[in-house]
């Protein structure tokens, strides 16, 4: 249920914006150019409000973001928890690669991983915003070591395989493929890599 909030502007009327329209436009604005890039202007610009309104309904830039993220996690990345519930390993994957590669190839949504570009892109102003970009990625591989962890004990591994390490390495075919899809590549490009990496997946 969207949300209205009304603060007052400079020339003291009343200002009313829908929060959830607000909040999905500075994600986009993050998304398409990592946090630090982000001004504060084009920010206000594309949530169409003033900064006084951002900061009294969002709080400063990083709290936004935060916001933003929460709601990039919920949204967009909601097949990450799904994946999870895949009845076998290679199950997990298919529907990790398939649901990263959905993502970019919409022609709604910025290219790219918001998490990877903005970890990326922080200097050392924006320290805190790489820390916690980085946290929410190792419990998100966390939960899938785990997962793949309950695969190797039922057999589905071949002797030598380790679930932390295709963990990673799953997580660094999708990364790839974020980059790639923010770097210009066709659906079809993005679409074989999918297809080349479950050929070689290393379990039935």
């Amino acid at each position: 249920m969207k949300s209205l909030c009304a603060l007052t502007a400079v020339k003291g009327r009343p200002r009313e914006f829908d929060l959830d329209d607000a909040l999905a436009a500075a994600l986009r604005v993050f998304w398409r150019n990592g946090y630090e890039a982000a001004s504060m202007a084009e920010l206000t610009a594309a949530m169409g409000i003033t900064k006084p309104s951002l900061y009294a309904a969002f709080g400063n830039k990083e709290a936004l973001f935060h916001k933003a993220l929460d709601l990039y996690e919920r949204e967009k990345l909601a097949y990450m928890t799904s994946a999870l519930d895949a009845p076998t390993a290679r199950g997990v994957a298919e529907r990790l690669l398939r649901g990263g590669l959905a993502i970019q190839t919409s022609t709604c949504d910025p290219k790219g991983c918001l998490g990877v570009i903005s970890a990326a892109a922080c200097g050392a102003e924006a320290e805190a915003i790489k820390a916690e970009v980085v946290k929410r990625r190792a419990s998100s591989e966390a939960a899938l070591i785990r997962r793949f962890e309950e695969a190797k004990a039922a057999g589905e591994f071949p002797d030598g395989l380790e679930a932390p390490a295709l963990a990673r390495y799953l997580f660094a075919i999708m990364q790839g493929l974020a980059i790639q899809g923010g770097s210009g590549a066709t659906c079809a490009e993005l679409g074989q890599l999918v297809e080349t990496s479950l050929s070689v997946w290393p379990t039935k």
